[in-house]
């Protein structure tokens, strides 16, 4: 039942914390195939924190939420200035590390004995319990059921169990190794569902990169004729207000 996964072959804090910034919005197997390239492009924070912003995004490409590779290199920046935060509560303050990012790697990395409440322990735990968790209801739960002392092994044999058996929409509970512990295997705590990526404005911000990663520094009227995507003015606007981008005049280019 567990996976074999390539970023649960190691502690070193820098890749457990790209991994677990890649699959924030991204599916395991797509992380899979680009994590080795990006650690090899980036095989510690000081190399990040070198790179130009093309430079993440070309070896961030195929994962989609661009702009989490660059808070990845601010995060990188601000390990090399300051040194490794260690706990779940430190590592919130990195840029793009939220409450389940923070906790997976002080748990995995760094030891600490926390749970890591990704979308898999939330429905494993929902059934268990016999109601729909989130929230602090969830990660009360969560923190009550920790195996302590193994908090790692813990966390990850249940992310296991309900990316491979305890799954949303049919669990499969006649080869669940814990099924006495579940309450009310029907209970269905719905995942957060993306839109549809054909027409999208994410599409489009990913046109957009493209586009400013191969040519730089772009007149806004070529960029929208260069680009064969609808909705460009809108994916425009959110990459600057993300800091990706920056316009001059009538012209875009990425962020240094």
């Amino acid at each position: 039942m567990g996976r074999n996964l390539p970023w649960r072959q190691t502690e070193d804090p820098w890749q457990i914390l790209v991994s677990e910034v890649m699959l924030q919005q991204t599916q395991a197997s797509r992380v899979a195939e680009a994590y080795s390239r990006f650690l090899d492009r980036f095989p510690d924070p000081a190399s990040a924190a070198r790179a130009d912003a093309a430079e993440m995004l070309i070896a961030w490409s195929g994962l989609g939420y661009n702009n989490r590779a660059l808070r990845l290199r601010e995060a990188a920046r601000i390990i090399e200035a300051a040194g490794w935060p260690t706990t779940a509560e430190t590592l919130r303050s990195l840029p793009g590390v939220g409450p389940y990012t923070a906790a997976a790697v002080a748990c995995f990395a760094f030891g600490e004995q926390v749970p890591a409440v990704d979308t898999n322990l939330r429905h494993v735990l929902s059934r268990w319990v016999g109601r729909p968790l989130d929230g602090r209801d969830l990660a009360d739960v969560a923190a009550n059921v920790l195996a302590t002392g193994a908090a790692a092994d813990w966390n990850q044999a249940v992310m296991d169990l309900g990316a491979t058996l305890c799954r949303p929409r049919e669990p499969a509970c006649r080869s669940c190794p814990v099924a006495s512990w579940c309450t009310r295997p029907d209970v269905y705590a719905a995942p957060r569902t993306q839109g549809r990526f054909d027409g999208s404005i994410r599409q489009a911000r990913g046109a957009v990169l493209r586009c400013l990663i191969s040519h730089g520094h772009v007149h806004r009227s070529n960029l929208i004729e260069s680009v064969p995507a609808v909705r460009v003015e809108d994916a425009l606007k959110g990459l600057i207000r993300d800091g990706i981008v920056v316009e001059d005049a009538d012209c875009v280019t990425l962020v240094d």
